[in-house]
């Protein structure tokens, strides 16, 4: 065979596989001899789930970022609380914030009649956050599956990894690379903020400190000013701290990237979201959030990209791990 031709499919066979730390390899259709029906059961239940409340596609996707930064992409996030050891929805960023629970536990129940001890939670988890985004309006991707389910959870590790809503760009840089993940993911994926809420604790600080990285100079026509005084009627100075306001004001139930001409006029619901382009002192971020602000298209490309990559941070295949009967518990 000539040496170019061997090339080209030794090229073809690694573009349909992806090597990580455990001694096998996730591909896509994982499940396609396993559990022909894995996929279409997990579609069907985010559809139905989200159709009956839509804020719920914001908060499956959000699982599935909380537990990849903590330990990796292993299910860690659903584990309950057990003596010697507390469960990551414990901590600071998670504790009632994190929903969409009871929406895993169904789809484990099925697949566990269809399929026994085959599909993890993990895989579950990448699967669910694929569909609900594509459920509404945002792109379709494949997922890389054969995760096994992490044995343990990390209380201290959700507290110290999951990016605050205060962050500074220079923080939200670090905690990225901790993860293996660049400047162009972090704003890529910061975008999934185009759906779902934040509760009043975690947007205070960005309409009451008078720090030039919350309001930056794009208010020329009063434009920041005005969206402020919306913030403040939502969230006052005290008080009423679980009051929810969307993420995008625009296009609140849209997976779309008006999130990113938001953040350009300065009106980005998080300090996190502001600072990208507040304090991006050489330009690049802005570049990069013009593009998506300009052309949905690049941004949805993008976003799939990272959400891949995102999806295989420190995975356990092979002997690693287990998979989990029930969600929220270790086997016996």
């Amino acid at each position: 065979m000539e040496p170019l031709r061997l090339l080209l499919i030794l090229i073809t066979i690694l573009s349909n596989i992806h090597t990580l730390r455990g001694s096998e390899l996730l591909v896509h259709e994982y499940y396609k001899e396993k559990c022909p029906l894995a996929e279409d059961i997990v579609r069907h239940n985010v559809a139905v789930a989200v159709l009956k409340d839509p804020r719920l596609a914001a908060s499956l996707l959000r699982l599935h970022f909380h537990d990849c930064f903590v330990m990796g992409c292993d299910a860690s996030v659903l584990l309950d609380s057990v003596e010697g050891m507390t469960s990551e929805k414990q901590a600071g960023p998670n504790v009632n914030s994190l929903r969409g629970f009871e929406v895993i536990d169904k789809i484990k129940y099925l697949l566990e009649k269809e399929c026994p001890l085959t599909v993890s939670c993990a895989d579950i988890l990448a699967m669910v956050a694929r569909d609900a985004v594509e459920l509404r309006g945002g792109p379709r991707w494949e997922v890389w599956l054969g995760r096994k389910d992490s044995l343990e959870s990390s209380f201290s590790g959700a507290n110290l990894f999951i990016p605050a809503p205060n962050s500074s760009l220079e923080t939200l840089i670090n905690n990225f690379k901790q993860q293996g993940l660049d400047i162009e993911d972090l704003v890529v994926l910061s975008g999934s903020h185009t759906i779902g809420r934040a509760r009043c604790l975690s947007f205070r600080q960005r309409i009451y400190e008078t720090k030039q990285e919350y309001h930056h100079a794009y208010d020329r026509y009063k434009r920041y000013t005005t969206f402020r005084r919306i913030l403040q009627s939502i969230c006052p100075v005290t008080g009423r701290d679980d009051k929810f306001a969307p993420l995008d004001f625009q296009t609140p139930k849209r997976f779309d990237n008006q999130y990113f001409i938001n953040i350009i006029e300065g009106k980005g619901l998080l300090g996190s979201d502001n600072v990208l382009i507040s304090q991006d002192l050489d330009g690049r971020i802005r570049k990069q959030v013009w593009g998506y602000a300009s052309n949905e298209k690049l941004f949805f490309d993008s976003f799939a990209k990272s959400m891949i990559k995102m999806g295989n941070i420190n995975v356990l295949t092979g002997s690693e791990g287990e998979i989990r009967r029930n969600c929220r518990f270790v086997n016996p």
